[in-house]
């Protein structure tokens, strides 16, 4: 079975568009098709899976399991304990490790209440 060339056809909705605005189109969509994916993320984390992230960034279990208890307290969670831990990396110009373990110990929490507006 043969199957018809239709590309012209079904493209005739994007052949005035520039390059910009195919590319803006692009995105656009791309956005769209993940949308589900990060709400579904979003809303289906817990306190291990957040673990599971940190210590694969190279952090201990003992600092994971501080950092994202005081996440979870801060109502972080949906936004990634990961997340949190680079947001400090990036201000402090630091490896995650570092980062996680000032965050263990009490630093740097008015950075992420800065990001977050206290998430609560």
């Amino acid at each position: 079975m043969v199957r018809p060339d239709t590309f012209h056809e079904v493209r005739e909705h994007l052949a005035d568009l520039s390059d910009e605005q195919l590319e803006a189109r692009f995105w656009e969509l791309s956005n769209k098709v993940v949308e589900p994916l990060v709400e579904l993320a979003r809303t289906h984390t817990s306190p291990s899976i957040e673990r599971s992230v940190l210590m694969r960034m190279g952090i201990d279990s003992t600092t994971c399991m501080a950092v994202v208890a005081e996440c979870e307290k801060r109502g972080l969670l949906g936004h990634g304990v990961g997340h949190v831990v680079y947001v400090c990396m990036q201000e402090w110009g630091c490896e995650a490790p570092e980062a996680a373990k000032r965050l263990a110990e009490g630093d740097g929490w008015e950075i992420v209440d800065a990001k977050w507006g206290g998430a609560r």
